[in-house]
C-alpha cells in the first residue's frame, strides 16, 4: 500500500496559489473554544521548546483550566459582529490581495485553529495547484512564528504523491514597502491626533533562550524599528521599543512594555502613541492587551493617555506592500 495520498481526481488546471497563513484565533469568545484553541497553540514545540512529558501535565491540568475563562472574557471585550478582530481584518486583507493579484489563487489560512494549513492546502490540491508560495503574516522571523507556519506546510504536502513547487517568504520586516506603509500610519495619526511626547513600538515577546540559540527575531524587530525611526526623523529620547506578552516565569526579551509604561507613567508622561509592528492586523494583543490593560496601567502609574496606533489591517498601503512583495517572490514562474 503506497504511504501517499492520490492526486484528486478533479484537480482542475495547473495554478499558483499564495496561501496567508496568519497565527489562529478561537471561534468564539466562550472558555471551550479558547481552551481548544490554546491546547492547539501551546501544544506546538515551536511555540513551548520544554519537553511533552513535562509541559503536557502542566497546560492541560493547569493553564488550560485557569486561563481559558480568563481570555474567553478578554475576547469578548473586543469581538466583532463578524467575528475574531484577526480573523475579519485577515479575511479583508486576503480579499483584496487577491483583487490585487487576479492571476493567483489567493488564500488564507490559519496556524492553529481554522481553516487550518491542511484543509486550504487540499482545496488548493483539488483546484489544481502545481506552485504554492507560502507568506506567513508575520514581519519578523521567528521558529516560533514563521517555522511553524513552514513545518505545517510541509507536514500536509509532504504525504501528497504530487507535491507543488514550493516557495516561502521567511520575513519582510526591512522591505521597503511595508516600511512605507508603517510610516504612513504612523503619520495618519499624527494628522489626526498630533505627537504624543513619545513614540514606543510594542513588539510581542519571546523567551531569552531563544535569542540565544540563534533566533533572528529581535535582531529584526531591531532593525526595522531603526528603519522606521529614520524615515520619522525622531531623535533619541523621542521612541522606544519594548515587548509584550509575556508568558511563564522564565525570562522574556526587554525591556517590557508593561513595565516600561509604568516607568512612564510614574514619570508623569503626558501622551505616549503605541504601535505594534509585529502585528499585520489588529488581535487581542494589540485591541485588549496594548489599548486596555496597558493604557490603564499607564494612567494608575500616573501617566496620561496612551493612544493606540491601529496596526495596518487591509489599509491600500498595506495590501499594495504585500502584494508587491508576493510579485517579486512569484517571478520566474511560468504563467
Amino acid at each position: 500500500m503506497t504511504p501517499y495520498r492520490d492526486a484528486p481526481a478533479s484537480a482542475g488546471p495547473g495554478c499558483t496559489a499564495l496561501l496567508m497563513v496568519n497565527l489562529g484565533t478561537p471561534e468564539a469568545a466562550t472558555p471551550g473554544a479558547v481552551r481548544r484553541y490554546l491546547a492547539e497553540f501551546l501544544h506546538d514545540h515551536r511555540v513551548v521548546e520544554l519537553t511533552r512529558w513535562l509541559w503536557c501535565p502542566i497546560l492541560h491540568f493547569v493553564i488550560l483550566p485557569l486561563r481559558s475563562g480568563k481570555v474567553a472574557r478578554n475576547y469578548a471585550t473586543v469581538w466583532m459582529p463578524e467575528g475574531s478582530p484577526l480573523m475579519v481584518h485577515t479575511r479583508r486583507l486576503v480579499q483584496k490581495l487577491q483583487h490585487s493579484l487576479p492571476d493567483v489563487c489567493v488564500r488564507m489560512a490559519m496556524r492553529y485553529g481554522q481553516p487550518s494549513v491542511a484543509s486550504v492546502l487540499r482545496a488548493l490540491e483539488a483546484e489544481g495547484m502545481t506552485r504554492l508560495l507560502v507568506m506567513p503574516l508575520y514581519p519578523q522571523y521567528s521558529a516560533s512564528t514563521s517555522a511553524a507556519v513552514l513545518d505545517a506546510v510541509t507536514r500536509e504536502i509532504g504525504g501528497w504523491r504530487r507535491v507543488p513547487e514550493l516557495r516561502f517568504i521567511a520575513d519582510y520586516h526591512d522591505d521597503a514597502g511595508w516600511l512605507d506603509a508603517q510610516e504612513a500610519r504612523i503619520r495618519a495619526h499624527w494628522d489626526l491626533h498630533g505627537r504624543a511626547d513619545k513614540l514606543l513600538f510594542s513588539f510581542h515577546g519571546l523567551p531569552q533562550r531563544f535569542e540565544r540559540a540563534g533566533d533572528p527575531y529581535p535582531r529584526q524587530c531591531e532593525a526595522g524599528t531603526r528603519a522606521l525611526v529614520a524615515r520619522l526623523g525622531l531623535a533619541e529620547g523621542e521612541w522606544l521599543m519594548t515587548y509584550q506578552s509575556r508568558f511563564g516565569r522564565e525570562a522574556w526579551l526587554e525591556p517590557a512594555t508593561d513595565k516600561t509604561l509604568e516607568a512612564l507613567g510614574r514619570d508623569g508622561l503626558r501622551s505616549v502613541d503605541v504601535v505594534c509592528p509585529g502585528f499585520a492586523v489588529d488581535c487581542l494583543e494589540t485591541l485588549e492587551e496594548i489599548a486596555v490593560q496597558n493604557a490603564e496601567l499607564f494612567r494608575h502609574a500616573g501617566g496620561g493617555e496612551l493612544r493606540y496606533i491601529s496596526a495596518l489591517n487591509d489599509e491600500p498601503g498595506h495590501v499594495a506592500a504585500l502584494a508587491g512583495l508576493a510579485q517579486r517572490h512569484l517571478q520566474g514562474w511560468p504563467h
